[in-house]
C-alpha cells in the first residue's frame, strides 16, 4: 500500500471517520448542488407526470381577403 505508513501518524479510529465522513459530505453537497442547478432534476425526483397536457388545437384558417 502507497500510503500505509500514514496511520503511524493519525489513528484509524479517528482517520477512517474523517475519511469516510468527509466522503459522505462531499457527495450531498454535489447532490445539493445539482438539485438546485438544473430544472431536470427536481422533476426527475418527482416521477413521471400521470396526467400530460393535451395538444394544442390548430388554429382557425384565416378568412380570405377582400378585394
Amino acid at each position: 500500500m502507497n500510503q500505509g505508513r500514514i496511520w503511524t501518524v493519525v489513528n484509524p479510529t479517528v482517520g477512517l471517520p474523517l475519511l469516510l465522513g468527509s466522503v459522505t459530505v462531499i457527495a450531498i453537497l454535489v447532490h445539493a448542488a445539482v438539485l438546485n442547478n438544473t430544472a431536470w432534476f427536481p422533476k426527475y425526483w418527482q416521477g413521471g407526470s400521470a396526467v400530460t397536457a393535451a395538444p394544442a388545437a390548430p388554429a382557425p384558417a384565416a378568412a380570405p381577403a377582400k378585394k
